[in-house]
This record gives structure tokens, C-alpha cells and sequence, in this order.
């Protein structure tokens, strides 16, 4: 008989040992191992609409297995962004994908706020450190770096309609605004308003919507003056501070001319031009622009001014005494009155 086929006496510690070493040698040559499983087209492509960002549920219920995710983990490139939260791509992390897991992470319904929401609309040249969501009312999210969940009720705000989910551009500006210092309000919404992203009556309604609104005295006499053609900071500012409190004609802003651009102020009847320049300082095409623009207009008969940052925030009165005095040389019969800036100053002081 062959040796190696005889078996120990079956009461001794040696018979059960080899035993249990024949049965393990049978069990692994008759059972089979488990199947290497990889990511599916499917769970691809649903990957790819979310910048490369899958919940560890949606990656199950494509077919991977909690052992197969390990794998891809460990393997690479895929990695763990948050507990049930990945990221199929190497760091470091796009924001657009850290953006997307923050909207992952919520329930149904989150949405991208404040200044990720900004971003998105291009409404902020950069995008923020902490990516605010918001989550619906009574399903509060723990924050986590770089998210922050904050709850809102249900018709507050409306949504845009883009990926990844975020705040409308109307209600986004206003949420902007509640954050913002009022120095910084007025460029926020002539911004806004400039690029034709948002108009002014959809920010009204978004206004007329909350019980509470930050700068609403400020909004409603700023989204006024918006509305009459007034579309940057300077425009408002020779508003306010120059053609208003100093008596001065209603002038047209933005004001079409015939080269297809458009004059910041105009004085139809008294053919005068006034042109605002909000650079601190520009030469080469820009400058040459410029130039070849006032000539065209004095070609057509029209004087033109032309005010800087300086002029109108430094010395709006003496910018309205001479716009004044370019006025009554054409034609205008009124008076500039004084404002209670420059009651104190004589005559002589504006020659």
C-alpha cells in the first residue's frame, strides 16, 4: 500500500488534524472564489453627469459589492471623499466635485447656496473654501469640512435649472446680499443686472417672497434706480450724488449711438455726453477707444465729458457745477441748486 494514501489511527490528534486539512484542500478546489466585479457602463456615465462623485448606495445598486469598492479604493484611483461619499479620479479633488458631494450627501431636494451657488451663476470670480447646501426643513445634515447644511423651507427660494442643484439666480443675488456689507451691496446687484443674468422684477419678486431681508430699504431704492437704465456703481453714484441733488435735467443712461455702443449718460436736448470711466488709469486701445469715440460724437455736435471714480466719489459737486455749465451753454434755462455739500462754498470756489 502507497504511504502517502495511509491514514493515522483515527483516535490520535494527528488523524483529526489531517482531517481537517483534506476537507479545507477539498472545500477550495470545489467552491468557487468571488468574481472580480468592475464598475459598470451605467455607473460610468451616472459618474461622469456627476463630476466623477458616486454615493457608496448608487455604486451598490449598480451591481458593486462593499468588498468591490474596497478594492477600487485601495487599488486606485478611486477615493473616499466622506463616510459613503467617493470620488472616482486621483487628488486632489476638483471643486466642482466637491461641490456635487455636497449635494450628494443631503437628501432629496439639497441645493448649492450663497457663494457656490454665486460661482456657478457667475456671479463670483472665485469659488468659496465652504460649499453651503441647502437641505429641506427637518432633515438637518451634520456639517462636515468643506460642507456646510443649512435647512430652509419649502418655496422660500426657487431652483435654477442646472447641475449640479443649486439656488436660482434671483434668490442666490438677494442671499448674496443679506451676506454682504452695504458697501458691497450696489455691486452685487448692478453686476448681476449688467450681465443680464437676472432682471430687476425678478429680484422684486424674489424679495416680495421673504419676511426677512437684509439692506431692504437699500434694495428697493437701489433696484428703482437700476430699473431706470442705471447699470454700474458710477452710474448710480452720478445719480445720486451729481445730477439729482444738484437739480440738474433728467438725463438718459445708456443711451444707444450710432456706432452700436452705448453712452453712459445723455443729455438729448442739450446735445452733452457724459461719460464714466470707473478705470483707475488705461492707455494703449482702450485710451485710443475712448478718444476715437468723443470725436465721433463732437463731429455729430455733442460735447462730451468725461468723470472718473475719483471725480464722482471725491468731488460730485464740482462735477454737477460743470456739467451744469456745459448745460446752460446749450440751451438749458434752469438753475443747478446746492446740495448740503456744497451750500457753504461760493461761486468762486466752482470757476
Amino acid at each position: 500500500m502507497d504511504s502517502s494514501t495511509v491514514e493515522p489511527p483515527s483516535g490520535c490528534a494527528l488523524h483529526r488534524c489531517s482531517r481537517v486539512r483534506l476537507i479545507r484542500v477539498a472545500d477550495s478546489q470545489t467552491l468557487p472564489m468571488n468574481p472580480r466585479i468592475d464598475p459598470s457602463p451605467a455607473l460610468l456615465e451616472l459618474a461622469d453627469l456627476q463630476a466623477g462623485v458616486l454615493t457608496c448606495e448608487q455604486a451598490h445598486g449598480h451591481g458593486l459589492t462593499r468588498n468591490s469598492v474596497n478594492r477600487l479604493v485601495r487599488g486606485g484611483p478611486w477615493q473616499r471623499l466622506s463616510p459613503g461619499l467617493l470620488y472616482i479620479g486621483r487628488p486632489p479633488t476638483p471643486w466642482l466635485a466637491l461641490a456635487w458631494g455636497g449635494v450628494l450627501l443631503g437628501p432629496a431636494g439639497s441645493r448649492l447656496a450663497g457663494s457656490a451657488a454665486g460661482y456657478l451663476h457667475g456671479l463670483i470670480d472665485h469659488p468659496p473654501t465652504t460649499i453651503t447646501v441647502k437641505v429641506p426643513w427637518g432633515r438637518p445634515v451634520r456639517d462636515r469640512w468643506p460642507w456646510r447644511f443649512q435647512q430652509e423651507r419649502v418655496g422660500l427660494r426657487r431652483s435654477a435649472r442646472d447641475d449640479p442643484p443649486r439656488i436660482g439666480v434671483a434668490d442666490t443675488v438677494l442671499d448674496l446680499c443679506d451676506e454682504a456689507p452695504e458697501s458691497e451691496v450696489t455691486g452685487l446687484v448692478t453686476t448681476a443686472v449688467q450681465s443680464r443674468k437676472v432682471t430687476v422684477p425678478a429680484l422684486r419678486r424674489c424679495a416680495s417672497r421673504r419676511s426677512r431681508l437684509r439692506h431692504r430699504t437699500l434694495l428697493r431704492k437701489l433696484l428703482g434706480d437700476v430699473e431706470t437704465g442705471a447699470e454700474t456703481p458710477l452710474e448710480l453714484q452720478y445719480l445720486r450724488a451729481v445730477e439729482r441733488p444738484h437739480g440738474l435735467p433728467e438725463s438718459r443712461r445708456q443711451a444707444a449711438n450710432r456706432a452700436g455702443g452705448a453712452q453712459d449718460v445723455r443729455y438729448d436736448d442739450y446735445l452733452t455726453i457724459v461719460e464714466l470711466d470707473g478705470r483707475l488709469g488705461h492707455t494703449g486701445t482702450g485710451r485710443f477707444r475712448d478718444m476715437s469715440r468723443d470725436n465721433r460724437s463732437t463731429l455729430t455736435g455733442a460735447a462730451t465729458l468725461r468723470y472718473g471714480h475719483l471725480d464722482l466719489f471725491g468731488s460730485p459737486c464740482l462735477v454737477a457745477w460743470q456739467v451744469a455749465q456745459v448745460l446752460m451753454g446749450r440751451g438749458w434755462t434752469g438753475m443747478p441748486t446746492r446740495c448740503s455739500n456744497c451750500r457753504s462754498v461760493p461761486d468762486s470756489g466752482w470757476i
